[in-house]
Formats: structure tokens, C-alpha cells, sequence
């Protein structure tokens, strides 16, 4: 019954491509819906308008929507049915799916946020690290098994630093992975490892220390320790 339902709801929105005309956008509305919202923590939505058509950036690509409307248009790489809504509480705007058997409710799905609003990963890329780590841990909070925090991605994003022997920039991504990965022995490891390229025995010291205390049989963190005098290595409130 549920995928029947699905399939008139889409059968509607086809049969409505197929004959509608194209819409014509007031300027006043270009104006309230042009901008960035937020799809999640770490991913925007870009919505502008060119030939008076309406434009969708999102996860890399760009999209004209299926103009069913002035306020409402389906989105086939979502396959939604979208409009803009305001809360009225708040006066926010939003880009808001349209429920496939609810069409009169009103969602609040994607937020619109200032233009220039950065994601965490935006941080990351132009090296902005503590803003990036700011805004990681609050999606850690939030979900702890959020893909934008994946260790691995972060630790790739690292290693591309490190090839390009950009140590410091390595070092500052496996820290922020450090912090949100902390009982990893792996990500410690990396990052001594970043240290002795830098020529920073001392910090690697820490680091396949820390690695240790996760794992007391890591062979690599503890030749290393054994192998240097306590005198080299500076204390946790001196990094």
C-alpha cells in the first residue's frame, strides 16, 4: 500500500514535468530564497537563480530543480518534493522537504545561514584548525558516529600533508583527530610519526606514549620509549 501511495505521489510529479510551463521567479522571491543552508553540520546547500531558473549546489554538484511552482519544485537527486518555509517563531528560513503523504505540513529542514558560514571540513581545508576543531567536537556531541568525524578521512586528509611534507599542517590535522579520536593508538602513532619527520623527538615521545598507555603491547611506541632518556621529554603543560 505504502509503495503505491509512493508511486501515484510520483506519477503526479512526473505528469506534472511533463506539462507545465516554466515559472517565472519575482524578485522579491530570488531575494528571500537566494543563499546558503545547511544540510547538516558539515555540508551546505547553495540555492541561486540564473536565466530565472532555479540552481541547487550541493555534495559537489549543480542542479535545476523541476519547477512545480513558484514555492514548490522536486529535487531528483533527493527525490523530494522542496519549498522554502519561515518558522514563524523565529522569523528563520528554511529549504524544507514536502512529505510525500502530508503535503499540507510544514517541515523545517535546512536552515539558512549567513553566506558566509563555514563548515568544520571549510575550516580544515583553508587550515583554519581550531575553528575546524570546534565545530568536529560539536558534531561528536551531537553524533558520535558521524561520518564527518571518520578517522580514516581524517587521517587520509593528514597523510596528503605529510606527502607534501607540510608537517605542520599534518601535525594539526592528527591533533584534531587525536582529540576526537582519543583512545585510538593509531592516530597517536601517526602523529609521533608526523613528529620525528618534523625532527621533534621530544613531541614523539608524548605521542607513542599516549599510544602505549592505550595498547602496553604497540612494539613500535614502546622500542622507542625504551630507547630514549626521560630528560628529552617535556611535560603535557608544556606543549
Amino acid at each position: 500500500m505504502r509503495l503505491a501511495v509512493r508511486y501515484i505521489w510520483l506519477a503526479s510529479v512526473i505528469g506534472f514535468m511533463s506539462c507545465s510551463n516554466s515559472v517565472k521567479y519575482s524578485e522579491d522571491f530570488k531575494n528571500r530564497t537566494t543563499g546558503t543552508y545547511l544540510f547538516n553540520d558539515d555540508e551546505l546547500i547553495k540555492v541561486f537563480y540564473q536565466n530565472d531558473k532555479l540552481h541547487l549546489k550541493w555534495k559537489g554538484g549543480e542542479f535545476i530543480p523541476v519547477a512545480l511552482g513558484e514555492n514548490e519544485f522536486f529535487v531528483a537527486d533527493m527525490y523530494a518534493k522542496m519549498r522554502f518555509v519561515v518558522d514563524p517563531k523565529t522569523g528563520e528560513r528554511y529549504l524544507s522537504k514536502i512529505p510525500e503523504h502530508k503535503e499540507d505540513s510544514i517541515r523545517y529542514d535546512y536552515l539558512k545561514v549567513e553566506d558566509d558560514y563555514k563548515t568544520p571540513s571549510m575550516h580544515l581545508k583553508e587550515g583554519n584548525y581550531k575553528e575546524a576543531l570546534t565545530g568536529f567536537m560539536a558534531i561528536k556531541k551531537k553524533d558520535s558516529t558521524s561520518s564527518s568525524i571518520d578517522q580514516w578521512e581524517l587521517n587520509k586528509i593528514a597523510y596528503k600533508h605529510l606527502r607534501a611534507k607540510e608537517y605542520e599542517s599534518a601535525i594539526e590535522v592528527f591533533k584534531i583527530n587525536v582529540a576526537l579520536h582519543p583512545n585510538n593508538e593509531y592516530i597517536h602513532g601517526s602523529l609521533a610519526d608526523v613528529y620525528l619527520k618534523q625532527g621533534d623527538s621530544a613531541m614523539a615521545y608524548l605521542s607513542y606514549k599516549e599510544a602505549l598507555d592505550i595498547n602496553p603491547r604497540n612494539k613500535r611506541a614502546e622500542r622507542f620509549i625504551e630507547s630514549h632518556k626521560a630528560k628529552d621529554v617535556p611535560t603535557k603543560e608544556s606543549q
